[in-house]
């Protein structure tokens, strides 16, 4: 099962390295819910620990992720397996805003010459 959601990135972790042949990271995403904001724990495994590294605290994000259940002496256990994340698309590089052009400015420019071509 493959599901996304969107927020801001809260918490990051460090990769441990739970056996000799397994590691994991796990990450925190604040999600804006109502008055009440969930904060929602996944988790990478393997060779995608690193794929959170370009990313900060506070960043906004798109997780996508599958929803992971297992049982173990009797327990069920839930995980969120993050496989990709990407910088939220509302959260996009500030760009420069250039103002309009005032009269002022329009006065101190040298007026443009007159173009006499047929088309």
């Amino acid at each position: 099962m493959s599901f996304e959601v969107t927020g801001k990135l809260h918490k990051k972790y460090d990769t441990e390295n739970k056996t000799e042949t397994f590691r994991a990271r796990e990450f925190v995403v604040e999600i804006a819910q109502g008055q009440y904001p969930q904060f929602v724990k996944f988790q990478l495994i393997q060779d995608r620990c690193e794929i959170l590294d370009p990313f900060e605290e506070g960043q906004e994000i798109k997780v996508f992720f599958d929803l992971r259940g297992r049982e173990w002496n009797g327990k069920y256990f839930t995980n969120l397996q993050a496989w990709r994340i990407e910088i939220a698309q509302n959260e996009q590089p500030a760009m420069p805003t250039v103002p309009p052009p005032t009269e002022a400015d329009a006065v101190d420019q040298p007026a443009a010459p007159e173009d006499d071509l047929p088309f």
